[in-house]
């Protein structure tokens, strides 16, 4: 429930932000919040603790809490603000309609980089598959992933076809909240130029990594190729509590 409140406040701040609520680029104190959203002040220091952590506030001691300037302008589609670091809640799609179809779903044995990959032994199965990403059924990504059989025994077509990693978080009790990713640019090959309707000329973008579980284990090796116009990232960096 606490989750859910905060989330809440943290949704509506974002909303009115966006909505140029805040023309002096001041929000009101905790207290004034507090009382607004009918909350205790420990549910609106959780929130601006973590829209602080996004990039989206800051916090200037002695004169209180204000929007940066660069998240207004910022259109990166990405955005990790939940607990897991799923595509579905993370894609930024400003009211469009998301959709995922499921192009193969089988069960491999892992080659020797896979096994590395997520730490399996040669005789241990994997679940493979490849997902089209859409947005008002337009499509935006292909995603290739590799999922241990042991960690998500009944996974199966019809869950890919949704958010494997909410599916994790309700059913199994589980959190993929740690990742390691690279990120590249590529020319577009005949599968990037036929599912994503590229030119010969034009690019792709590739972000390929391992997922963690909350408690380290590897849970998924993906790649994921992006039509290049989706291809906008936003990063905060903050290194005062090194």
């Amino acid at each position: 429930m606490a989750d859910l409140i905060y989330k809440t406040i943290i949704d509506s701040l974002k909303k009115e932000i966006n909505q140029n609520q805040f023309p002096n680029m001041k929000l009101p104190d905790e207290r004034s919040l507090a009382e607004q959203y009918d909350v205790s002040r420990s549910s609106i220091k959780r929130a601006l603790g973590t829209m602080a952590e996004q990039g989206i506030i800051f916090k200037k001691r002695g004169s209180g809490t204000f929007i940066n300037p660069l998240y207004l302008k910022q259109d990166s589609y990405f955005s990790y603000s939940g607990k897991n670091l799923g595509i579905t809640d993370s894609y930024q799609i400003n009211g469009q309609k998301p959709g995922i179809k499921v192009l193969n779903f089988d069960v491999v044995r892992p080659d020797a980089e896979l096994q590395d990959n997520l730490f399996l032994k040669p005789s241990e199965f994997v679940y493979s598959f490849k997902r089209l990403r859409l947005i008002d059924n337009v499509p935006f990504m292909i995603e290739t992933g590799y999922i241990p059989i042991k960690l998500a025994p009944e996974l199966s077509e019809d869950i890919a076809s949704e958010s494997i990693f909410n599916y994790v978080e309700s059913e199994l009790s589980q959190e993929v909240n740690k990742t390691y990713l690279t990120i590249s640019a590529a020319p577009s090959d005949d599968e990037g130029q036929q599912l994503l309707d590229l030119a010969p000329t034009e690019p792709v973008g590739m972000m390929e990594g391992i997922f963690f579980l909350n408690d380290g284990t590897p849970f998924e090796f993906s790649t994921m190729k992006l039509h290049y116009k989706y291809f906008k990232y936003g990063s905060f960096v903050d290194l005062s509590n090194r």
